[in-house]
Parts: C-alpha cells; sequence; structure tokens
C-alpha cells in the first residue's frame, strides 16, 4: 500500500525531480512570463522616461487618435494582405516545380531559391537599395527593355517604397517557406499521382485537387509563420528607409513604431507597451481566422 502510494501520488512531490526543471522554470519565469506580466501592467502607465503613472484605458483612447498608430497599423495590414498571399503560393509553384526529378540542376535551383533567408540582412538591404536607386540596374534594365519611360523613385515615392518592400521581404522569406513545401510533397505517395496520370487528370488538375488539399497541414503553419513574422516586420524597414520608415511614414510598420516611441522619440514606455499587445491581438485574430478558415468540416 505504501509502495503503491509512492508511485502513485507520491511520485509527483518527489523533490528531486522539482529540482531537476527549477532551473529552467526559473528562467522562463525570469525572461518570458515577468516581462509579459510587467509590459502588460505599463501599458496601464502614462508618462515620460521612467517618470510613470498610471493612466487606466488612457493609451488605448489614444490610439484612436494618434495618426501615425493608424498609418503604420494601415501599414501594416496592407503587407499582411498584400505579401503573404503572394509569397505563399509562389513558394507552393517553385516547390510543385523543384519536385520534378526530371528537372536538370534542382539542386542547384533549390539552393538559390533558399539562399536569401540566410543572407545578411544588412548586406542584401545595401545591395537592394543600390538596385533599386534611381540610377540602379532595375531601372537601366526596365528602361532598355522599354517598360517605363523614366526611372522609377522606389525609394522616395509612398507607393513604390511600400512595393519595394513587399517585392524584399518576398524575395528573402519564399525560400523558406518553399523547404517545407518540398519536403512534405516528397512524402506524398507518389501512387496517388500514377493514378490520377492513368485517369487523365491534368497536371493543374493534380496540383489543385491532390497537391493542395494533402499540404493543408503545411499550408496552415507556414500561414500563420508567415503572418506573425509580416505582423511583426520590422527589420526590412529600417534597413532599407534608414530607421525612418519614410517617405512620409509611407512605410512605417507597428514594430518600427513602437522602436522610434521607445528609443527615437521622448521614451513612453507606457504608450510602446500598449502599440506593442495591439500586435498581440492582431496575431491572436488572424491565427484564429485561419484556423477557423482551415478546419476539417463535417460531411
Amino acid at each position: 500500500m505504501a509502495l503503491a502510494r509512492r508511485g502513485g501520488i507520491g511520485r509527483y512531490y518527489n523533490v528531486n525531480g522539482w529540482l531537476f526543471v527549477a532551473p529552467a522554470l526559473g528562467l522562463i519565469a525570469l525572461f518570458m512570463i515577468y516581462p509579459i506580466v510587467w509590459s502588460l501592467w505599463m501599458s496601464f502607465q502614462s508618462g515620460r522616461g521612467m517618470m510613470l503613472k498610471f493612466a487606466g484605458f488612457a493609451n488605448i483612447v489614444r490610439l484612436w487618435n494618434d495618426p501615425v498608430f493608424i498609418k503604420a497599423l494601415t501599414n501594416t495590414l496592407t503587407y499582411f494582405v498584400v505579401q503573404v498571399p503572394i509569397m505563399i503560393l509562389l513558394a507552393l509553384i517553385l516547390a510543385s516545380l523543384l519536385n520534378n526529378p526530371k528537372l536538370v540542376g534542382r539542386g542547384f535551383f533549390r539552393t538559390a531559391i533558399f539562399l536569401p533567408c540566410v543572407t545578411s540582412l544588412v548586406a542584401y538591404s545595401v545591395l537592394f537599395k543600390g538596385m533599386f536607386a534611381l540610377d540602379g540596374i532595375v531601372n537601366s534594365t526596365l528602361e532598355a527593355i522599354g517598360l517605363i519611360a523614366s526611372p522609377i523613385p522606389w525609394l522616395t515615392h509612398p507607393f513604390w517604397a511600400k512595393t519595394l518592400v513587399i517585392i524584399a521581404i518576398t524575395w528573402r522569406w519564399t525560400g523558406y517557406n518553399m523547404i517545407f513545401y518540398l519536403a512534405a510533397m516528397q512524402n506524398i505517395d507518389k501512387s496517388i499521382y500514377e493514378v490520377a496520370r492513368i485517369d487523365g487528370v491534368p497536371a493543374w488538375a493534380r496540383f489543385t485537387h491532390i497537391t493542395i488539399p494533402l499540404l493543408k497541414p503545411v499550408i496552415l503553419f507556414t500561414t500563420i509563420i508567415s503572418t506573425i513574422g509580416t505582423i511583426q516586420l520590422f527589420d526590412e524597414v529600417y534597413n532599407l528607409t534608414e530607421g525612418k520608415g519614410g517617405p512620409s511614414n509611407a512605410t512605417l510598420t507597428l514594430s518600427l513604431y513602437i522602436y522610434n516611441l521607445t528609443f527615437r522619440f521622448m521614451p513612453n514606455f507606457g504608450y510602446a507597451a500598449t502599440v506593442s499587445y495591439v500586435i498581440v491581438v492582431l496575431v491572436a485574430l488572424l491565427a484564429c481566422l485561419q484556423f477557423f478558415a482551415a478546419r476539417e468540416r463535417d460531411r
């Protein structure tokens, strides 16, 4: 009876076990839980620097009257709506093409497409700024083939600056998503495609009716991580616009606005924490919507 008690409920009170996990639990509490709770408390405070005082919901009310926040929110949602679908679709198409065993040099193409996501962010930002300058290779090429009559101001026009950020993000992260799809495609039973081919199903129909449904869990996963990455977008915009989100805040994102509130402007940690929780709410809502859209419907 005593042995049974020690092997049952008693094992949950084994001090040795708790001592083994205590360092890990302490680090998680110190570096994850404490910052989350403290930032939540700060979001209800207002003031300059460390001179903070409790302000209730004043920061939340301020969000609706802050045109810079509205601009940053609009830009961030624009990046999400435009860039994420393009990147996911492009990654799917590339993975399907590079999954063909008859393709010559597919190892080279896989490496070349994946390489941007391991490239130094600063290096590729400098490269992009040079390529998309008024006298850069992109404008020169477009003029040479007759697509444009005058150089496009990629870095100084609000629309084109936003387009450049979308191009940069897509170029960098498409290969990352493609690897997930490629790995998933190689696990699909090839006999399914052979049967479809014998039945005369065309290639596009095999892709849309076999490949896409079987990749559904992977597509959901990549969509969610792409959503999180896009809503938290900071690095590309900071490097391409020299940390200003210009021109005229046309490329400013929520994360860059938080950085400006904390380090560039007069520090307002309380309001910056409130904007941070806007990102948390957005990611949670969009992830829930994606789970809902991808749920298995009852037949």
